[in-house]
């Protein structure tokens, strides 16, 4: 059966998030600690406390660790209204990497990981981050992993570097991939591991300067210099990372998908407000042909990236891995979401390229959507294999 009807409990909810974004959230857009490489950690954890009063954090969270447990769908409901702001998601804890990275340790972490490294995560009392790009080439090849971890038995010892790590600096849980090399104890390859950010041995040598600033700590230059693990750092099973990076990054790529089609409704509504006050040549600018094709191109495309998110949902809540459908729904409602925010600043003019509104920096962050969790064309490169696989 084919139902676009959202439940009306869902709805409530649905309404009561966005009202909150705009009430409590919206206002901290001009905060100083809102900075070029985004929120801080104080800003961060102010907000934080503010869903909390609202019973709005984590919602995405099993219940088992005091989430809600929402399916896709419903995730694809809330995070919209959340992304609002682009502060909302990191209020509500449903922002990257940690939503991302909550999802992965939830189904691999062993019971004392949980505990340790997911559970504190989840009460929104500290970050994580997935240490997995590099700068020789591991990102959305991971194949070409250099970072090598090498096991005597007892002691893994990690040594190379990463960049582009989104919120290192200051994070407390550390998913780290390295290629585990040859060794008589377990199977080599590309392999997982959890650890505190604390560790000797975990090096961040900067901050990159990116043009978005939605991201906590931004993003950042990370050696390994002999750092040394325990056996109990192995996060699943020697050899399969690529095989849980894929369970991560399917529902992480609709996610971001979700949050962003939020914040492309917001700069529509300020543009479309824009058109109807502003008035140019004897009458208010959305009356001109030229603005409200524009407007009508935005509001074409924030319906079929609803659509489209909202099938991949349906598919993975209905037992599917939906792997090239999400591919899918990440190279189009990114591409397209772009066009929106820039339509949007077409339409403010003048004011679109100032901070007189939030669209130039959703125009900006908006930009590197379409690069994170795999560039538009490495998805298209695969969906077109799928294709011809037949």
């Amino acid at each position: 059966m084919i139902d676009f009807a959202i439940p009306a409990e869902l709805a409530t909810e649905r309404d009561r998030v966005r009202r909150f974004v705009i009430d409590k959230i919206v206002p901290y857009e001009r905060d100083p600690r809102l900075t070029a490489h985004g929120p801080t950690d104080e800003l961060r954890q102010e907000l934080v406390e503010l869903a909390r009063a609202e019973q709005l954090l984590t919602v995405q969270a099993p219940e088992s660790l005091g989430g809600r447990g929402l399916s896709h769908l419903e995730q694809a409901v809330i995070y919209e209204a959340a992304g609002w702001s682009t502060l909302g998601p990191i209020a509500m804890n449903c922002a990257a990497p940690d939503e991302g990275n909550m999802f992965l340790l939830s189904k691999v972490a062993d019971p004392d990981q949980v505990r340790r490294y997911l559970a504190p995560v989840v009460a929104g009392h500290q970050r994580s981050v997935f240490a997995m790009t590099e700068p020789d080439g591991a990102g959305s090849d991971p194949a070409q992993l250099a970072t090598e971890a090498a096991f005597d038995g007892e002691n893994f010892t990690i040594n190379g570097r990463k960049w582009l790590i989104t919120g290192a600096n200051g994070a407390k849980t550390w998913i780290i991939m390295a290629r585990l090399a040859p060794n008589p104890h377990l199977p080599e390859g590309p392999t997982l591991f959890l650890t505190d950010g604390d560790q000797p041995g975990i090096v961040i040598e900067r901050t990159m300067n990116t043009m978005d600033r939605n991201y906590v700590a931004g993003h950042g230059v990370v050696r390994f210099d002999n750092l040394v693990l325990p056996r109990e750092a192995l996060l699943g099973e020697a050899g399969q990372a690529l095989r849980y990076a894929q369970l991560r990054l399917a529902p992480a790529r609709l996610t971001h998908c979700m949050r962003w089609l939020g914040a492309a409704e917001r700069a529509q509504s300020i543009a479309v407000e824009h058109a109807r006050t502003r008035t140019a040549f004897g009458k208010p600018i959305g009356e001109h042909e030229g603005v409200s094709f524009m407007l009508a191109d935005n509001e074409i495309a924030l319906h079929q990236c609803r659509l489209t998110i909202w099938h991949a949902c349906w598919l993975m809540d209905n037992g599917e891995k939906a792997r090239h459908e999400s591919s899918i729904a990440k190279a189009f409602v990114s591409e397209e979401l772009f066009q929106v925010a820039d339509r949007c600043v077409q339409v403010l003019g003048g004011i679109g390229i100032s901070d007189e509104t939030v669209v130039e920096m959703i125009f900006r962050d908006m930009r590197a959507f379409r690069l994170y969790d795999g560039p538009t064309e490495v998805h298209k490169y695969a969906i077109g294999r799928k294709i011809l696989r037949g």
